[in-house]
């Protein structure tokens, strides 16, 4: 008996100590693409192109590869860009525009959206580097960014210059470069991720209400405004009953710093899409019965249209 008390305990101790680690995606950052001219254009605004990047860098592949590498030795689930690019591309999610089926009304998803839904990465790992010539020798120069792929919050940063070196691989060049710091980075990004298991992911919901629908958020359903209707779900249905009203009108609605559970009441990670699902079903059952749309614009904005499916 004593026996089998002591192999529940270390089974018990075994997987409280399995600690639960982000999905990380590593991509050449912004500022690298721009510099490099890889980039694209979306409703007058720039996104890296990284597909071409990868096609005419052969830079790129290898410091992705040498940053993969070394967050998949401390343990993190990675998600490869390359292959996410082709998923992409394979999928034909390129296409931009979402249209409701009966209004017409539409949801511009931009490049970099549509890249970070199909990825599903926690964490979007930025790479800045740059080599510099100092006689026969070589230095890098890196900046490695971590950015909540739901809320493009910064939630770890690491900078630093190599030691000059003779060698003449760039991928050498960046391992002896970050090895530094590489620990000190891993460890913010993991801290970020415990606060997301305690308090729950952040994530924004839009209420919007048909210009052709008969009430609006002011209306009363049962003695109670829609709007009061919506604010007290969340309430009931937050991590912490924490969620922020940053601005409300008779037409829309804007939830910020709404705190969700990663892993659901059946087993399932929660994401921002699943969660208002919830809130959706909740208005259209009785005794609201408010038909509604869900449309999702990334991973962590969802806009939920109040009057029609």
């Amino acid at each position: 008996m004593r026996f089998l008390i002591g192999l529940i305990f270390l089974s018990c101790m075994t997987l409280l100590g399995q600690e639960k680690k982000p999905t990380l995606m590593v991509v050449p950052s912004d500022l690298w693409c721009f510099q490099n001219d890889f980039y694209t254009s979306f409703d007058g605004e720039k996104f890296p192109d990284y597909a071409r990047a990868f096609q005419e860098s052969p830079e790129v592949l290898q410091v992705v590869s040498q940053i993969n590498g070394m967050m998949a030795e401390r343990g993190f689930p990675m998600k490869n860009l390359e292959n996410v690019l082709k998923t992409l591309k394979s999928n034909a999610l390129e296409d931009e525009l979402k249209m409701s089926k009966e209004t017409g009304s539409d949801l511009r998803e931009s490049p970099m959206d549509m890249l970070r839904k199909s990825a599903k990465a926690d964490i979007i790992v930025q790479l800045t580097w740059t080599v510099e010539e100092q006689g026969p020798k070589k230095a890098i120069n890196f900046i490695l960014q971590g950015i909540d792929a739901y809320t493009n919050k910064q939630v770890a940063t690491a900078t630093g210059i190599g030691e000059p070196s003779f060698a003449a691989s760039i991928p050498v060049l960046l391992s002896e470069a970050v090895t530094v710091h590489i620990d000190d980075f891993a460890n913010s990004l993991q801290a970020h991720f415990d606060d997301l298991y305690e308090n729950g992911r952040e994530i924004i919901i839009r209420i919007q209400v048909w210009d052709d629908w008969d009430k609006d958020l002011e209306s009363e359903i049962e003695g109670r405004e829609i709007g009061f209707i919506i604010e007290d779900w969340l309430a009931d249905n937050t991590k912490n009953g924490s969620f922020n009203t940053s601005d409300i009108t008779e037409n829309m609605a804007i939830f910020e710093q709404v705190r969700i559970p990663l892993i659901a009441e059946n087993g399932r990670a929660m994401d921002a899409r699943r969660y208002t699902r919830q809130l959706s079903k909740f208005l259209s059952e009785q005794p609201y019965s408010i038909p509604n749309k869900l449309m999702m614009k990334g991973l962590g904005r969802a806009t939920l249209i109040l009057g029609s499916k």
